[in-house]
């Protein structure tokens, strides 16, 4: 059986608050890191681009539309002005000068016609274009909502950061100063267990939270002093006192 020095086994608990300390920061950070508004905010934006993503096809689509409109009722527009000249200028068989006025009436119809579509396809341009818009500033919001919380995460997870580097130096200094034997058997019990060491406090383990049964607390007390016990539930280090007994 391992053996250490009652007063060396003592510090233990000092090493040990330190060590939760650390594992608490270490819990913070984690739950920072998984902060479920970022994944909100992530789920958020990624509807809200793929919504803007299909506006942006809309417009595009729709100002491609308007190009074609508009060149359609130019080109029946330059038809109608070549016919009208034709006309004006006099020339030409009478039933050709006849023709040419139905050409034309016909052409004034359909650029009309076409104007009407150019209208139309303006106006739900512009309703398609306030829909971007609008989806822009979802987008934009959400964004703004994420670099807020992201910066205020950050801070937080630096400060967290500082504090494990001052608590790990307090707790190299602080190993430095314990048994090389008792230490190794408590870092070895920590990895193992999560917690190195507890006391054993009015027949109950602070390690488990559980009092020992009447065997295990005999057989803790017929151990010598500087004898390492272990908890039986959690495996911890017992760290026992005459005014804990």
């Amino acid at each position: 059986m391992a053996k250490a020095a009652p007063a060396e086994q003592l510090k233990l608990l000092g090493l040990q608050g330190l060590d939760a300390k650390l594992k608490s920061l270490a819990n913070r950070r984690r739950s920072l890191e998984t902060d479920p508004r970022i994944k909100d905010l992530e789920a958020a934006l990624s509807v809200a681009n793929g919504e803007l993503g299909a506006a942006k096809v809309a417009v595009h689509d729709a100002e491609a539309e308007l190009k074609r409109a508009e060149a359609d009722v130019e080109q029946v527009a330059s038809r109608i002005q070549r016919d009208e000249a034709r006309l004006n200028s006099g020339t030409g068989l009478s039933k050709d000068l006849v023709a040419l006025q139905k050409d034309i009436a016909s052409l004034n119809k359909r650029r009309s016609d076409l104007e009407d579509i150019e209208l139309e396809v303006m106006e739900r341009l512009g309703s398609l274009r306030a829909t971007q818009a609008r989806q822009q500033g979802i987008v934009d919001d959400i964004q703004g909502s994420f670099g807020t919380i992201r910066a205020e995460l950050d801070a937080e997870l630096a400060a967290v950061e500082a504090e494990v580097g001052g608590l790990r130096a307090q707790r190299s200094e602080f190993a430095a100063g314990l048994d090389a034997g008792l230490l190794a058997v408590y870092e070895k019990t920590l990895a193992r267990r999560g917690v190195g060491a507890a006391r054993l406090f009015h027949g109950t383990s602070e390690a488990s939270g559980m009092k020992l049964s009447p065997g295990d607390l005999a057989e803790i007390k017929a151990a010598a002093a500087d004898d390492i016990v272990f908890c039986p539930d959690s495996g911890a280090i017992l760290v026992r006192s005459e005014e804990w007994a």
